[in-house]
This record gives C-alpha cells, structure tokens and sequence, in this order.
C-alpha cells in the first residue's frame, strides 16, 4: 500500500515509562472485523492487529496521534505521517464505539467492577467544583488527590476543569495569594497543580503549558509544603537557562515548541518528585507529550533548509570564532540526539541530509581544536553518524584526497584523538576505540553490495591508518636485536610503567586483538612485516597485570586460530619465551595471570598442535617439568613422546620391501577366508583376543575422555590424569591393519624379514623404567625454577 496518509509508525510503551519504536507501515481499518491492523513496509509482517472494543479508551493527540490502552500497562501509539490519515482512522474508530468524532478521547477505561460507577455517572449531573477562592482550595486540593485512584472520577473531574475555564481561574489565584504572601493557600495550590498533572490527560497538558500559564504553573510548584522556602525554578528558567540562537530561527511556531518542549522536560526531571510505584503511571502522557513535541521539532528544522545551510557555512568558515563554532556544534549534538525519536525512514532522510551538507568534514575541523567541551560534542556526533551507517562513514573516507599527510584523514584524526585523550580515566578514548572497532568490523560489511567495500576499506585501513594506531605501542616498547633466527631474539625488559599509558596501550591491543580474530589476510600481513607480536610480548613484563594479561590475550587469539604461519613465526622468533619467564616470575601464586597462562598450554595440548608441542617441549621442558600443581606440561610431553613414537613406527612401516607388501597381502587374502569359517562353525568372535583388545581400547578412550580438562561452574579448568605419560603415549597407537586374529596361525616371516611385534605391545618392565628415570630426575631437579635466557 503506497498511501502516505495510512503510513504510521507503531510504538508501545515499555516498563520504564519510554516509548519505543515497534516498526513503519499502513493501518487499515477493516470494517467486517472492526480492528486495526498495521502491516510493516519492510517485509509485509503483521506489526498490529487490534479489535476495536466498545469499552477501550480511545484518545486522539496533536492531529497526528492515536493513543490507547489494550491491557493493565500496555499502552499502545500510532503516529500518522498526514493528519487526514489521523483523522480519516478516528472517525472509524468512533463510529464504532458510537461517539462524535470531534471528542480527544472515546471514553475512560474500566473493568467490570467500576461498571456499576459509570452508570451512576452518566445519570449523575456534572461535578461541580468549589468556589476558586482562598477559602476553598483546601477542599478543592482534597478533590483533586481524592479521584487520582479512580480513573472513571479523574475522566470526570478533567471534563470539569476543562469545561469551566477553572485551570485559568487557579492561576490567577496563584498570583494574588503570591503577591499577599499567603503562604497556606500557596501550599494547596502546589497540591492542586501537582494533581492535576497526575491526572494524565493530553487535553489538561495543552491548557497547563500553553504560553501564557506554563510559568504560573511553575510558579505554584515552587512552594512545595515540606520546604521551608520557596526554590526558584522560575528564576532559573527565565535568567540562567538562556535560549540560545546559533541561527536567528525565523518560524515563531517553532521557536514556541522549542521553549514548551524544553520547560516541560524540566517540570518532568527536575521540579516533579519521582513518583512512587502507585503514581509511576500518572505520568505516561507526560512523556508521550515530550516525545512527541521532540519529533515536531527534528521535522519542522529539517524542512527549512536555508537554516540548515547557514548552520553548516558557518560551521565550516575559518573565520567563524570559536565560541560561535562552540555554540553550533553543541545544537548539532542536541539535533541529532532529538532524531532518535524519528521515524526508521525520517531518520534515514535526516542523516542523509546532514551527509550532503557536509557534516563529516565539519567534524574533522572541530575534533581537532583545543576546546574539550567541542570535541566531546563532536565525538557524542560522530557516533550517531557511525551507529547509523557505518558504510557512509567509510564511503566518505576513503573519498577523500589521498593527502602527503595521512593525518589529516577523517579516522586518523579520530585516533589521535584516543590516543591524546587527557582524561586519566580514558573514557573519551574508550567511546572512540568502540566506534573505530564499529567501522572496521567485517559483520556490518555482509551484504553483496559490500563485498568490495570490504576488501577496498580494510586495504585502505592497513595501509593509510594502522601505522597511526600502532604508533603508541611500537613506541613504548623496544628491542636490543631484531634478528629473527631462532632463539637469538632477546627483549628488552623495560616497559612503560605509567597508568595512564598502560590503560592507552591496554585499549590498542584490545582492538588489534579484535582485527585477528576477524581480519584474516591484513592482520596476519602487517604482524609479520613488522614483527609486532615480539613487541606485544614485551609488555609481559609490565607491573600492571591486566597490561601483562591483554598482551597474552594477543598470543591466545593468534594461537587460537591455529594457522601453521602463525606458528612457524612463533617458533621462529622463540616467542614463548616472555610467557614462559612470567610464569615463572610469578612463583607459586594463584592468580590471573597464572590462569590464563596455564589456559594457552592447555589448549596447545588439547587441540594437539604439533608444531607447538615439538617446539615447547624441546626448548623450554626442562624449566616447567617441576611444575606440578597441573599436569599441563606433563600432558604436553605424553603428547610429544606419543608423536615420536607414532613416527617411529611409520619409518618403520616404510622401510620394508615390496616383497612383504605383496605376503602381507596374501596373509590378509588367508586371514579373511579362516574369519568366514569360524562364522560358519559359529566361532565367537568377540571371545578371541582381538574382541578383548577392541573391548579394552574402547574403555581406555572413553576414560580418555573422561580425563579431559572440563570447565567447572565458576569457569576455571579442573584436570584430572589417571596416566602417566608413557601409558598416555602408548594407548595413543592404534593397532596396523595387518594384524592377525588369534583364531588363524601366524603365517611364518619370510626370509631376511625381522618378524613384527603384536597388535599391542604394552610392556610392564619398560613402563616401570621409565617411571624410576622420572624419579630419579625428579630428585636431581633443583627446586628453585630456572629464568629462561639467565
């Protein structure tokens, strides 16, 4: 359906009292079922459908808006882009529920035991209110808090006030019993005009803040009977709160909705009391009323688009001075925080025209200037730019001349300024990492359109802005020799110690970490060209641990992928060993860094990469065999032996001649044709001793795997080894294929060939060897752990 005046937005109102956006599309009305039903634009999905019943209060607000309740808290709203569509659905809803369609609302709520009520109600003659006289306003304030419990009584007292003009009437008191000082009927007036705020009505809403009563209405909330004086909220609003015009707003219209909408925001969060869990619904119009004002705002500035260009020439000029520029790019901020309440489509439209106006380059001139406050405006700019289209942000960049200097480049500038960020705390630099992190991410580049987006902006990242990033790490750390052959690489110890730098660098290597695990090609390219995780691994001997711990958590993700360059690089440049020298700086404490530094070699084990184990267990064993409290590293050894011995056997396997192959063979051709005899005779196979072995290995494996590390409840590793190492290496062989079954006889070796061994060969005597060597070492190790490279 292509009418604009059916097109809506649908929002429901959430358990904070906020509205939120539940989609786009066209509300019919159907006239055989009676209900509305709201299809989205997008897909075609059923957004709503709702029966209209004769006893749901209907209310219809500024032209554009139907507002109603279909359960206890679940409050519903369509927002019309035409007011004709509006009111072209409100007559249908009327007529039928039978009312004029000239009424704001259809009727109050109830349930079926306040039936009864209305009926007398509609029998009864209209409430009548007391005098408006000093006298009076104590019995009118007990009126007024006496029906907020009844929603039926507060629909009556509303038409009431309403009907006789008596809102205008109490301000009126307002200012004589102000100007006599009578402080008592001051006290009811607040208890007045605070409960006729709760009484949630639109139509009270128009009248109280109108122009002409908002700042009477104020006035009577200032004099709140628990305070010993009056505050002075009204002096507040018309003396230090100043409306500022960066551009003089020409439309009066517009300049009244901005002066409501922002005095009605501080009545909601500043001068009313939070409401308690019974009054927290007195409330919701309220804030319906703000939202609604906000997005008649974002709507009306958009349009005029001779104010828009002027903002952004001014923006832009050099000689615009800088409290002027300071003063632009803080409305820009509050423009853009009010588009949120947009709908999808505006808010696309909006974004859109702020692109072509050239609100990023802009932003390029203003985050490099001095000024704190205007670089955490622009930065509070640049991520609802990046949050909304990150695709934009990267289009643009990758426009831009390709200058001598790469820092005058849109994100080059947004990393220098995380990286200067003067705040001890980082936290400008943590909301910029997080939206650099957003530009970069592969996830937001999926579509088929963004294949070569992909490709062309990671190829420009690494190429004109990766050097900027890294520049903070590469610069804090060193090295006394950069020859790569192994085991000649020595690191220099000394690391920054300074808190803020270590949070600065912490930030880098949480976002190099994110493009390992999600930019495979460039990453991996730009780390061997410049040696950078040997640099990483010197902070491993930073005195702040969670400095100590990012830098291992770089190894961990490159490790984790288990990508054979990364290791040949790793074994190459001898990089386990400031791992391994703060493991044994650290001692026997359990802590942080002994976790996960433990965790790294446990997954090596447990993954079985190869290359890692040879590597590890050749090199650096003879320091972590004292290690005992986990069996970790002695798992890594029954890994090692068991490979040894696995090749072993194949260059065995390998050597022999063709002529056994062609006996092996005719032994095989004999054992089958003797099987099939003995299942002919009814011989049970899984008695002989190839069934008890099979039976034998499938136990063994299964208490294998009962072995493995399992993460407990907490999230920690518990191990549990029932081997030893050799016993681990031996039941890791697996019996060869040419193995006979008990129930043939051997076939005799041929000539010149040294008989093989049988299926298994698990002998006691050389296991028990093995286990008094270990002893023995173990005897002969020093307790104090040895420092790699000492």
């Amino acid at each position: 359906m292509s009418d604009t005046r059916r097109r809506v937005k649908l929002y429901t109102l959430n358990e904070d009292r906020q509205w939120e956006d539940r989609g786009t599309g066209h509300v019919c009305c159907s006239d055989e079922e009676t209900s509305l039903t709201v299809t989205a634009e997008s897909d075609g999905s059923l957004l709503l459908e709702s029966k209209i019943i004769t006893s749901t209060a209907y209310q219809k607000q500024q032209d554009t808006l139907i507002v109603w309740s279909e359960a206890e808290n679940y409050d519903l709203a369509l927002s019309f882009q035409e007011k004709a569509g509006c009111d072209e659905i409100w007559e249908k809803i009327c007529q039928v529920q039978g009312k004029d369609p000239s009424v704001e609302i259809t009727q109050d709520p109830m349930d079926e035991s306040e039936e009864e009520r209305l009926e007398d109600l509609e029998s009864a003659h209209v409430l009548d209110l007391p005098a408006c006289e000093p006298e009076h306003l104590e019995e009118i304030a007990e009126l007024v808090t006496s029906v907020l419990s009844s929603p039926v009584r507060r629909e009556k007292l509303a038409l009431a006030l309403l009907s006789s003009g008596f809102i205008r009437k109490l301000l009126l008191l307002f200012r004589s019993c102000e100007d006599s000082h009578h402080r008592q009927a001051l006290h009811h007036l607040y208890e007045i005009v605070r409960g006729v705020l709760f009484l949630n009505k639109a139509s009270l809403f128009e009248v109280l803040f109108s122009d002409d009563c908002i700042m009477d209405v104020v006035g009577c909330l200032e004099y709140e009977p628990a305070l010993a004086q009056p505050r002075r909220h009204r002096e507040f609003l018309t003396h230090t709160a100043r409306f500022r015009e960066v551009i003089p707003i020409t439309d009066s219209e517009l300049r009244q909705k901005i002066h409501q909408t922002y005095r009605v925001q501080y009545i909601q969060d500043i001068i009313l009391p939070t409401p308690s869990v019974f009054e927290e619904n007195f409330l919701s119009t309220l804030s319906s009323f703000i939202f609604f004002n906000k997005v008649e705002i974002v709507s009306m500035l958009q349009e005029d688009e001779k104010f828009l260009t002027e903002v952004f020439a001014q923006l832009t000029d050099e000689a615009t001075e800088d409290d002027k520029r300071r003063e632009l790019v803080n409305f820009f901020k509050e423009f853009c925080a009010f588009s949120q309440t947009l709908q999808p489509q505006n808010r696309d439209a909006f974004f859109k025209t702020l692109a072509n106006l050239g609100i990023l380059p802009a932003l390029e001139i203003v985050l490099g200037m001095d000024d704190v406050q205007v670089k955490a405006a622009a930065t509070d700019i640049f991520s609802y730019l990046v949050e909304f289209s990150p695709s934009m942000v990267r289009e643009f960049v990758m426009q831009e001349p390709q200058q001598a200097d790469d820092d005058v480049l849109l994100i080059n500038v947004v990393i220098k300024q995380m990286i200067c960020d003067s705040d001890p705390e980082l936290g400008g630099a943590v909301q910029l990492m997080g939206l650099l992190r957003t530009l970069i991410d592969p996830e937001n580049m999926l579509a088929p359109a963004s294949k070569a987006e992909k490709s062309e902006f990671l190829s420009f990242f690494y190429k004109y802005c990766m050097h900027v990033l890294t520049a903070p790490l590469l610069a804090n750390t060193s090295e006394e020799d950069h020859d790569l052959t192994e085991g000649s690489a020595r690191v220099n110890p000394v690391c920054p110690d300074n808190f803020q730098t270590a949070q600065l660098l912490a930030l880098i290597l949480e976002l190099l970490t994110f493009c390992v695990e999600h930019h495979t090609y460039h990453i991996k390219n730009y780390i061997m060209t410049k040696d950078l995780l040997r640099r990483v691994l010197t902070l491993m001997n930073s005195k702040h641990t969670f400095l100590a711990l990012c830098a291992l958590r770089f190894l961990r993700r490159i490790i984790g992928l288990k990508d054979e360059y990364y290791n040949r690089y790793i074994m190459k440049g001898n990089l386990f060993e400031p791992v391994i020298n703060a493991l044994l700086d650290n001692g026997t404490r359990y802590n942080l860094l002994n976790s996960a530094v433990v965790e790294l070699f446990e997954f090596i084990r447990v993954e079985d990469i190869r290359s890692l184990i040879a590597h590890i267990v050749d090199n650096f064993y003879p320091a972590l065999e004292s290690i005992e409290y986990v069996q970790t590293f002695k798992g890594l050894k029954g890994r090692y032996e068991q490979e040894k011995e696995r090749q072993s056997r194949g260059l065995s396997r390998y050597r022999r001649d063709a002529r056994s192959f062609e006996e092996d063979e005719d032994m095989w051709l004999n054992e089958e044709e003797e099987e099939e005899d003995l299942s002919d005779t009814g011989f049970d196979k899984s008695k002989s001793d190839y069934g008890k072995f099979m039976e034998s290995e499938k136990a063994k494996e299964s208490q294998d795997k009962e072995n493995q590390p399992k993460r407990s409840t907490s999230g920690s590793f518990k191990f549990t080894f029932a081997h030893s190492a050799a016993a681990n290496a031996s039941n890791g062989s697996k019996p060869p294929p040419s193995s006979s079954s008990s129930g043939s006889r051997p076939a005799a070796p041929p000539a010149g060939h040294t008989p093989r061994t049988g299926l298994v060969d698990y002998p006691d005597d050389d296991e028990e060897e093995e286990e008094e060597e270990e002893e023995e070492e173990e005897e002969q190790a020093p307790r104090k752990r040895p420092r790699l490279g000492s």
